[in-house]
């Protein structure tokens, strides 16, 4: 029986990370060496937030430095992996709707390489971005994320990328060694829990959670990337955090892998 590849869940964070070596991003490292080589990889990255879902189709996707503000040396980073119209076509295969296969828009934008820069340096394994479509509900992209299980048998890394907790309103610019806001650490707990429980409906309706699942997620899509990684999980898959802690006091950085 063909190797399962583990679905991951990256927090991101900064964008910064992709050329700093932090603990972050020296335990995004470990993990490319630790899991086997993937046939390629689907991302489904916090920045790429439309109104329709799109798969990444072209054979070589740009680097976007979608941001502003950092210093050149962020803005000069290449992160030259190729494409594949093929996982494309079989994604839109899976999915069975109406997904628009882009061929010369969008790329791969810093919810994917900042991380995938550190897991797989040498950037020789094809990447495909899906879209998060800003016009469905959670538990709708929980759902519709099942139908993408079938690609971990298939020796493909599907990967999400986002952060569980993330308020920017509150992030302690110029101090990100603060402390965790207390309903950060709560929720991210609380998260945490249910991903051990296997309570996956209730992470899908995370809105009605009350007010620290409010504050850690005021907008939705750096937390939807996680509900795309656990649809994926099997009854036998066990659960795994390699990387933990807050930046800013409001940015979790939890990692969550499934399986591996």
């Amino acid at each position: 029986m063909p190797y399962r590849m583990p679905a991951i869940f990256f927090g991101h964070g900064n964008p910064m990370n992709a050329i700093s070596t932090n603990v972050y991003t020296e335990a995004w490292t470990r993990i490319g060496r630790s899991i086997p080589r993937p046939k390629a990889i689907l991302c489904v990255s916090a920045h790429w937030y439309i109104p329709g879902v799109a798969v990444t189709a072209m054979e070589r996707p740009r680097t976007i430095h979608d941001f502003g503000g950092f210093p050149p040396e962020l803005f000069a980073v290449q992160y030259p992996a190729p494409g594949s119209p093929e996982l494309a076509e079989r994604v839109n295969e899976l999915l069975g709707a109406d997904v628009i296969l882009d061929t010369d828009h969008w790329g791969l934008d810093h919810g994917s390489w900042s991380v995938l820069c550190h897991v797989f340096p040498d950037a020789d394994v094809p990447v495909v971005q899906l879209s998060i479509d800003e016009t469905r509900p959670s538990q709708w992209h929980y759902d519709f994320a099942k139908e993408l299980a079938p690609l971990r048998d298939e020796g493909i890394l599907v990967c999400g990328s986002g952060n569980i907790v993330h308020n920017l309103e509150a992030f302690a610019w110029g101090n990100q060694s603060r402390d965790p806001f207390d309903w950060a650490l709560r929720f991210g707990q609380r998260a945490r829990e249910l991903i051990v429980a296997r309570d996956h409906p209730l992470l899908a309706g995370y809105e009605s959670m009350g007010r620290d699942a409010l504050l850690s997620a005021p907008t939705p899509e750096h937390f939807l990337p996680l509900l795309y990684v656990l649809a994926s999980q099997n009854a036998d898959d066990k659960v795994t955090f390699p990387v933990e802690g807050f930046d800013g006091g409001s940015i979790s950085m939890l990692s969550v892998m499934i399986g591996g």
